[in-house]
């Protein structure tokens, strides 16, 4: 898969991280977290046309605003997915303060800006884990216990590999909770499970990404114009 995704120099110390580790088992990020298993409660939605369609369009789709149901927009429903966060990070006062973002210069083509598994060669700087990852909705519920798709988040992409001694995962997911919130969460998760972490803006994204030791995680997020956040997830390595 060519490499189409290109970061400036400011982030390419974080990014060029192979996806790839050196065990030859690659789990999921160890035992699942009880409270993450509780927060998602089996609410990780697919859309049902994405997960149909065929495997290599899927990789060259641009980000659509494509919305969830309507049920999960409400303010309880906001309200619930905030508390589930909350319990995620010890209470309200474990979400931490988001730090203030550094403005990378330089804009991406129409063609560069392709979701999250594409965005996943750039990162592993590995396209074998990339071009071996498959589609399936189970790769939400597979992500580093660190890393879990935000409560209630409606995922509209995911994939993932163990093949070949990789140990990827990208998703793509949906979240009525405002931006701000949901990346204050995984810059609380991350810190707390001793990830180092960067804040950047480039183009319009936000971009939160970090390491410890050989894992790596990096997280893009955008206000759709339709208020709901898009969040592309990618991790690698454990």
């Amino acid at each position: 898969m060519p490499n189409r995704f290109c970061l400036t120099t400011a982030l390419v110390p974080l990014l060029a991280i192979a996806a790839c580790s050196d065990g030859a088992n690659d789990g999921q990020g160890g035992e699942p977290d009880p409270a993450t298993e509780q927060a998602l409660n089996d609410q990780i939605m697919v859309d049902p046309d994405l997960a149909n369609q065929n495997e290599g369009n899927a990789a060259l789709t641009g980000g659509t605003d494509q919305s969830i149901p309507p049920e999960n927009m409400t303010p309880a429903a906001i309200q619930d997915a905030r508390d589930q966060a909350f319990a995620l990070v010890g209470g309200s006062d474990g979400l931490k303060d988001l730090p203030e973002a550094q403005n990378v210069e330089g804009n991406r083509t129409e063609a560069e800006m392709l979701t999250a598994t594409t965005r996943a060669a750039a990162f592993a700087g590995n396209t074998n884990c990339v071009e071996n990852a498959k589609y399936s909705a189970s790769w939400a519920a597979n992500l580093p216990t660190v890393f879990p798709v935000y409560p209630r988040g409606s995922t509209k992409e995911a994939a993932g590999t163990n093949m070949g001694g990789c140990s990827l995962r990208t998703v793509t997911f949906l979240s009525p909770v405002p931006l701000e919130e949901v990346l204050a969460f995984y810059f609380s998760r991350a810190t707390t499970a001793g990830y180092s972490t960067q804040h950047v803006v480039q183009d319009g994204d936000n971009v939160l990404s970090g390491t410890k030791g050989k894992a790596s995680y990096v997280i893009y997020g955008r206000q759709l114009p339709s208020g709901l956040t898009e969040v592309d997830l990618i991790t690698s390595g454990h």
